[in-house]
C-alpha cells in the first residue's frame, strides 16, 4: 500500500508552490493599502455624519462585517459581471483575470473591517483633548496630525495586526474562483499527483510562519510606540 505521506514528495512541491507566494502577497498588499484609504474615507463620513452618505456607509460596514468572506468573494465574482456585462456590452468575465475579483472583493471587505477599527480608535481619545488643542490655536487638522493620530496610532495597532493575520487567512478563498495561488496551486499538484497531502501541509506551515511573522512584528511595533508609558504611568 502506498504511503500517505512522503517526504520526497513535500520537499519537491516546494519549489512549484513558492512561486505562487507572490500572487498572496499581491492580493493582501493592494487590499490593505486601498483597504486603508476606503477606510479613512468611511470614518470621515461616520464623524462628520454626512447626509446620505452616512446611512449607507453604515449598511455596508454591517454587511461586510456580518457576512462570509467566501459570500462576498462570489457576490462580487458572479455579481459584478451580471451588472455590467448588460449596461456595457461586453463580457467581464473574458475581461478581467480572476484575480481582479479577488482585488475588489478583499478591498471592500479590508474597507469595511478597518474602518472600524480606526472609528474606535479616533473615539477612544476624549474629546477634551481635541478642545484643548484648539483652545491654544492650532487648526482642526495640527490638532489631529499632533495630537488624536498619535494616541489613535497605538489603539489601532493592535487590532490592525490581527485584522491583517486573519488578510492572509481568508487569502487562501481565491482559489475558488480559479486565482492560482499557493492553495490553488497546492490544488492542481493534488489533482496532477493524486497526492494532496504534502503540498497542503507546505501551504499550512507557509501560513503559520506568516501569521507568527505579523504578530510578532507588530508585537514589537505595539512595544515600541507605547515603550516609557508604563514609568510614565
Amino acid at each position: 500500500m502506498e504511503k500517505l505521506f512522503v517526504w520526497d514528495r513535500f520537499f519537491e512541491s516546494i519549489p512549484k508552490i513558492l512561486p505562487y507566494l507572490s500572487v498572496t502577497f499581491s492580493i493582501v498588499i493592494y487590499a490593505t493599502v486601498f483597504g486603508v484609504l476606503l477606510g479613512i474615507l468611511i470614518v470621515l463620513v461616520q464623524i462628520k455624519k454626512i447626509p446620505v452618505l452616512y446611512p449607507l456607509v453604515k449598511v455596508y460596514v454591517s454587511f461586510m462585517r456580518g457576512t462570509p468572506m467566501l459570500v462576498q468573494l462570489m457576490l462580487v465574482y458572479y455579481g459584478i459581471p451580471a451588472l455590467l456585462d448588460p449596461a456595457l456590452g461586453t463580457n467581464i468575465n473574458r475581461e478581467w483575470s480572476a484575480v481582479n475579483f479577488a482585488y475588489v472583493t478583499f478591498l471592500l471587505n479590508q474597507g469595511a473591517f478597518l474602518s472600524a477599527i480606526f472609528y474606535s480608535a479616533i473615539t477612544s481619545v476624549p474629546y477634551g483633548q481635541t478642545e484643548a488643542g484648539l483652545s491654544v490655536g492650532l487648526t482642526e487638522f495640527q490638532t489631529f496630525r499632533r495630537i488624536i493620530l498619535p494616541q489613535m496610532v497605538k489603539t489601532a495597532i493592535p487590532p490592525f495586526g490581527s485584522d491583517l493575520v486573519g488578510l492572509f487567512q481568508n487569502s487562501s478563498l481565491v482559489f475558488l474562483i480559479g486565482v492560482t495561488d499557493i492553495m490553488g496551486r497546492a490544488k492542481t499538484i493534488g489533482t496532477a499527483t493524486k497526492h494532496v497531502l504534502e503540498a497542503y501541509v507546505f501551504v499550512v506551515i507557509i501560513y503559520i510562519i506568516i501569521s507568527l511573522a505579523v504578530r510578532l512584528l507588530f508585537y514589537q511595533l505595539n512595544v515600541k510606540m507605547n515603550y516609557g508609558k508604563e514609568e510614565m504611568g
